[in-house]
């Protein structure tokens, strides 16, 4: 059993202690997201396909089908799949001791029973190599360590939205790709960026062209980078001298093969104030990028506590 200890909300949990379970939600997830993929209308950059954390795990909220909906869910206190259909159907698929291409199958044949079309691809993205679902026999599936990382990305959405609510620009929900496997929240400055290159293993470049269509500042957290995960931002196109921006806070360094500033999650864990570590994290490498790209902040940020003053509505 992976070792887990949970400190003031902030569970540690090591990156090489978690592997084998991390593969599996990370196929697990794709092959949910793939679903939702399937049923949900495009939406820019790509936003109707993330999961969303949720009380219970990470969810990929109603889906439209047909004239109902439903949703999936990872519940990661029972340990199971649920999926909820608004003419009331339901069913639950137990994610202890199953295989990448038994969950696959168990997935297509409840989404089946339940008269949801189920045609996705057949094999993952962004990973290489791209072990089609139904082939896939990797197994491993740690409750425990299951739990600790639901509750790495409670305390990462938690925070990173409080970070989001600062701007008033065009920004993304706080938001979990499965391609990437990583949360992430998206800030724009609302100008056109060049194209994207691409490059990403099993995902067409038309894929990241969508998603990189304009001026970003992105940050999030993802679960590698250092011990035990990383809060990481960019910015795309990078601006010239981001990389060596100064004042950055203790811990955050800028990760030049990633291209991108990391706080290792052990970092904020350890720290006396986890929340405020972060947040600095957040403001600094944004400010960095906003300001070298010469973004109107003025116009694209507000203060959260703007009303306060006023009582409650």
């Amino acid at each position: 059993m992976t070792e887990v200890r949970a400190g003031r909300g902030w569970p540690a949990l090591r990156v090489d202690d978690w592997e084998p379970t991390r593969r599996s939600l990370h196929m697990w997830s794709q092959i949910v997201g793939k679903v939702r993929l399937a049923h949900a209308p495009l939406l820019n950059h790509w936003w109707q396909v993330p999961l969303y954390v949720s009380p219970r795990g990470l969810t990929t909220s109603a889906i439209p089908v047909g004239t109902e909906s439903f949703d999936m869910e990872f519940d990661f206190v029972n340990h199971a799949l649920a999926v909820r259909v608004s003419d009331g159907g339901a069913a639950a698929i137990d994610l202890r001791d199953t295989s990448v291409a038994r969950f696959h199958r168990a997935v297509l044949d409840t989404l089946g029973d339940l008269g949801i079309d189920a045609d996705i691809s057949n094999g993952p993205n962004e990973v290489d190599p791209a072990i089609p679902f139904a082939e896939d026999t990797h197994a491993g599936y740690d409750p425990a360590a299951a739990d600790a990382f639901w509750r790495q990305l409670v305390q990462a959405d938690r925070v990173i939205n409080r970070f989001r609510s600062r701007f008033i620009g065009k920004v993304s929900p706080v938001h979990f790709f499965w391609g990437s496997f990583d949360l992430a929240c998206t800030r724009f400055s609302g100008d056109i960026a060049p194209r994207h290159p691409g490059g990403a293993p099993n995902c067409g470049d038309w894929v990241m062209e969508e998603g990189y269509s304009h001026q970003l500042s992105s940050c999030g957290f993802w679960p590698g980078g250092a011990d035990e995960g990383a809060f990481y931002s960019y910015a795309y196109p990078e601006p010239d001298g981001f990389a060596d921006a100064t004042g950055r806070p203790d811990g955050v360094f800028y990760d030049t093969a990633l291209r991108q500033f990391l706080l290792p999650y052990e970092v904020a864990r350890e720290a006396k104030d986890p929340d405020g570590a972060v947040m600095d994290f957040l403001e600094f490498t944004y400010a960095a990028a906003a300001d070298l790209m010469g973004w109107d902040r003025r116009a694209l940020e507000t203060d959260p506590n703007r009303w306060t003053h006023k009582g409650s509505p």
